[in-house]
């Protein structure tokens, strides 16, 4: 069983930003399964369906961002979710724009998103998928940064970083995170 995680803020004036390409790949890979995430229960909205005789949980938090632990660790308890079989899909600054990078633990380092799961699950041994974002200009507050919308030439890019994480995924379950890494980490959107 697995349980994937997109994180961002819920609510219309939040779509599309930064902070919520979390949101946006769990809606690519929901849309590949044919599953809906509709479900209210978790302090979050939900979907389950099968792949590959795995049952998968899809969930959006509803908690905002920096909450994101509080739902995660609701529902990975509810359904006895092992940390590693828990796959989080988040936005990053830091790092290369047009690529996205798989880890499978680590810090949270600044985001407020995944140091709510640390928190609440208790550990950081959990897969995470990671999608730059861009970096910020220097001019410019993070918070704005990460709740500002894409450029028209930044959301060609991101719509192809989205497809990437969602694929990674998919071989992060077919096969493990180590042939995500190797296939995903080094891809470069030019």
């Amino acid at each position: 069983m697995y349980l994937i995680v997109g994180l961002g803020n819920p609510g219309r004036k939040y779509e599309k930003t930064r902070h919520n390409v979390g949101f946006d790949a769990l809606d690519i890979i929901a849309a590949k399964l044919n599953a809906d995430i509709k479900k209210v229960k978790f302090k979050g909205i939900y979907g389950e369906t099968r792949y590959k005789g795995n049952k998968i949980i899809l969930l959006k938090p509803e908690t905002y961002m920096n909450a994101s632990g509080i739902s995660l660790a609701e529902c990975a308890k509810f359904y006895g979710i092992k940390p590693e079989n828990i796959i989080v899909l988040v936005d990053d600054i830091d790092i290369q724009f047009g690529s996205i990078r798989i880890k499978r633990n680590g810090s949270a380092g600044t985001h407020n998103g995944l140091k709510s799961i640390i928190q609440h699950l208790g550990t950081s041994e959990f897969p995470r998928v990671k999608i730059a974002v861009n970096q910020k200009p220097s001019y410019m507050d993070l918070a704005d940064f990460v709740l500002s919308k894409f450029t028209d030439n930044e959301r060609k890019i991101i719509e192809k970083e989205l497809e990437l994480a969602s694929d990674a995924v998919f071989e992060i379950i077919d096969n493990n995170i180590e042939s995500a890494m190797n296939i995903f980490n080094s891809q470069t959107i030019g």
